[in-house]
C-alpha cells in the first residue's frame, strides 16, 4: 500500500508559547556564523501562501506526490496544466523585506549560509549568495528518461505553444506553483516530452514523498556543523528535510531561534520562537544592528 507524506502534525499542550522579544535573534546575528533555515512563510508577503499559516494552501490542497506524478500520465496532465497556469504567477514574484533583510545579514558576514525548503528563487533574487536549494527550484526542469535539464521559461514557451487559448482562471496559487483548477479545467491540456529523448519532464524539485538527495542533505549537515546558531525562518517544520537540522543544531548545543508566527514542530528544541510578521521581525533586527536593507 503506498503511503501518503507527512502533511501536518499535532502540537503538544506543553509547547512554550511564543513571544514578540527580539532580543536573542538580534544577539545571535551580532554574534555572526548563523545558518538561515526558510520555508513558505518567508514568502507570504510576496504573494506566495504558505501550507500550514491561517489560510494554507493544505486547507484545500494536497500536493502532487512522486509516486503519483510517475504513475500515470493523466496524473501528469493534471500537475503540468495547473502549474503552467501557476508559473505565470509565481514566475513573477519579487523578494519581500524578510528576504532582503536576510540578503543584506549575509552582505555583512554574518551568516553561515542560508538554506531554503522553498522552490521559489527570492532569495537569490534578493540578492543573497551560496543558497542551497533543499527541495530544488521550479526555474528549472529535468528529464526523468536522460537526466537533460532546461530553463522553466523554454519548457513553458512550448507549453504556451502547444495549449493556445489555455487561460483558466484559477481559485488560488499555492506553494509549490501549483494553481487550483478542477478536472474540467485541465482535460484536454497537451503535455509536451523532452526535446531530447521524448521522456517525461518533472519539474527540479523535490515532491512530497520524494527523497532529498543525500549529497544535498550531507552539505546541509556540514553548514549546522560549521554554524554557531541556527535560525528558522517561516518553517512549521513538519516534515523531516528541516526538521533534521533542527536536531542536530540541539543535539550539538548550538541555539536554535524560530521566527514563526505558529507554532512549529522544533519550538521544544528552541531557545526561542518569535511570533511576529517575517518582514517586520527582520527589518527591526537589521535597523536594531544598524545594517541597511536594500
Amino acid at each position: 500500500m503506498r503511503m501518503r507524506p507527512t502533511l501536518s502534525w499535532t502540537p503538544a499542550e506543553d509547547l512554550p508559547p511564543g513571544t514578540t522579544d527580539l532580543e536573542p535573534v538580534v544577539d545571535a546575528l551580532r554574534n555572526g556564523g548563523v545558518l538561515v533555515l526558510s520555508g513558505a512563510g518567508i514568502s507570504t508577503e510576496s504573494g506566495i501562501p504558505d501550507y500550514r499559516g491561517e489560510g494554507g494552501s493544505l486547507s484545500r490542497h494536497t500536493p502532487m506526490t512522486y509516486q503519483d506524478f510517475t504513475a500515470a500520465a493523466q496524473a501528469r496532465r493534471r500537475y503540468w496544466a495547473r502549474s503552467h497556469l501557476g508559473w505565470r504567477t509565481f514566475g513573477g514574484a519579487r523578494p519581500n523585506a524578510g528576504h532582503r533583510a536576510v540578503a543584506a545579514f549575509g552582505r555583512h558576514g554574518l551568516l553561515a549560509g542560508v538554506v531554503t525548503q522553498n522552490v521559489d528563487g527570492l532569495h537569490q533574487a534578493a540578492g543573497s549568495e551560496d543558497v542551497v536549494e533543499l527541495h530544488g527550484t521550479l526555474a528549472r526542469v529535468v528529464c526523468l528518461s536522460c537526466g537533460a535539464y532546461v530553463p522553466r521559461r523554454e519548457l513553458a514557451a512550448r507549453l504556451e505553444e502547444a495549449n493556445p487559448g489555455f487561460e483558466p482562471v484559477a481559485a488560488g496559487i499555492n506553494p509549490d506553483g501549483d494553481a487550483d483548477l478542477t478536472d474540467d479545467q485541465v482535460a484536454g491540456f497537451r503535455v509536451v516530452p523532452c526535446a531530447e529523448c521524448g521522456g517525461i519532464l518533472k519539474p527540479d524539485v523535490v515532491f512530497f514523498g520524494e527523497s532529498v538527495p543525500p549529497q544535498r542533505v550531507e552539505h546541509c549537515r556540514e553548514l549546522v556543523r560549521a554554524a554557531t546558531s541556527l535560525l528558522v525562518l517561516g518553517s512549521s517544520l513538519t516534515v523531516m528535510s528541516g526538521l533534521r537540522f533542527v536536531r542536530q543544531a540541539a543535539l550539538a548545543g548550538k541555539p536554535v531561534l524560530i521566527v514563526n508566527r505558529d507554532q512549529t514542530r522544533g519550538d521544544h528544541l528552541a531557545l526561542t520562537r518569535v511570533s511576529l510578521p517575517l518582514g517586520a521581525a527582520l527589518s527591526s533586527a537589521s535597523l536594531r544592528l544598524g545594517i541597511p536593507v536594500d
